[in-house]
């Protein structure tokens, strides 16, 4: 049975569909007639382009297309700046909708353009990985990167709507898939130690892509999300707590180069010296750090980056949006399911724990 969450926003209040049937058409998209656009990439609109496009004029809307290459590297202003023009050259006007169509990558660019063409249109999200359906299709932030960092362009432009078709993720590769699973385990590390728990006993099964039981965690990582950005819907506070082991990630996807890593990869890692951190300065358990590697390592994600070169990734943590004065800010954890955000920890030990996690 589909879910139907709402990120209570006031008046800019949006519904988060989940389910496996029956996709409806997504609230948002303004009167028949209107313009959607709809921006995917090259692996994304084979599959479901020529679907959604059918089903929107038969709805009545009028309906262009645009695809850019797959990957972290089109996620940059000139990606932007070719999708204005192809914008413009299919007659947008303020009525119009934009339909982000794909993953992660999709629909921080396709929030972006939505964002700042003709001063902000409608947006709506239709993620068709994991990491976008429980992240990034959920909240706001939109953002391209710039080669000195990652997401330093961006606007928060919430979508009209969010609709999460699980049985897409039966078409994504499975190292996307385990990519996704990272934010997963990311939403019991900082707010809700039954959800870990829960990944802990069912590891295995979320391996394989069980749908039952995705739909059952996807919705509440859903959840946990909407509620974080009613609380906090700028990141002026705790909506931070969502970027715990996203201070080191960063750093590994810039260094290594785009597109190298999986963003869930990167933060797979990025948690694992976050949780070490936490047991260093929080009081976390020591176990409690080991099992999340070993939770993130049965899921099938990097739990070491052997041969980083810790000078150029400290160099790259200077850049992070989180940095205040150039020092890096850490998210870590007093114990599992509560996060503590803006943490300063001294040099010394970044670099030993550092020393201890790429072994």
């Amino acid at each position: 049975m589909a879910k139907i969450l709402q990120v209570k926003l006031g008046e800019r209040t949006y519904p988060i569909w989940i389910g496996r049937k029956n996709v409806p058409l997504p609230d948002g998209l303004g009167a028949p007639g209107s313009q959607v656009f709809i921006i995917s990439d090259a692996n994304v609109d084979p599959l479901y382009g020529a679907g959604w496009q059918a089903r929107l004029e038969q709805a009545g809307y009028g309906v262009t297309r645009a695809v850019v290459p797959a990957g972290e590297k089109s996620k940059d202003l000139a990606s932007a700046a070719l999708l204005y023009r192809q914008a413009v050259a299919a007659g947008l006007d303020r009525s119009a909708t934009i339909m982000a169509l794909g993953g992660g990558m999709v629909g921080d660019l396709a929030g972006f353009v939505a964002a700042t063409f003709l001063r902000g249109i409608r947006l709506v999200q239709a993620p068709t990985s994991l990491l976008a359906m429980v992240d990034s299709s959920v909240g706001g932030k939109t953002a391209v990167n710039l080669p000195e960092g990652k997401n330093l362009v961006g606007v928060f432009h919430q979508p009209m709507a969010v609709v999460a078709d699980l049985a897409t993720l039966l078409t994504l590769p499975k190292r996307e898939y385990r990519s996704g699973l990272a934010e997963v385990v990311k939403y019991g590390v900082i707010w809700d130690a039954v959800l870990f728990h829960k990944l802990e006993t069912h590891a295995a099964e979320l391996a394989a892509g069980d749908q039952e039981l995705l739909e059952t965690v996807v919705a509440r990582c859903c959840a946990i999300k909407a509620d974080v950005v009613a609380m906090d819907e700028r990141e002026l506070g705790m909506r931070a707590a969502l970027n715990f082991g996203h201070t080191l990630a960063h750093a590994i996807e810039m260094t290594a180069g785009y597109g190298t890593w999986l963003h869930g990869e990167a933060v797979a890692m990025g948690m694992v010296y976050s949780a070490r951190l936490s047991a260093r300065v929080r009081g976390l358990p020591e176990a409690d750090a080991v099992r999340v590697a070993r939770l993130l390592e049965q899921l099938g994600l990097p739990v070491r980056l052997t041969g980083g070169d810790w000078t150029a990734l400290r160099a790259a943590m200077t850049a992070d949006k989180k940095s205040v004065r150039r020092t890096p800010r850490f998210v870590l954890v007093k114990k599992l399911g509560e996060a503590e955000i803006g943490c300063d920890v001294p040099d010394p030990i970044l670099e030993e724990t550092w020393n201890v996690v790429s072994q």
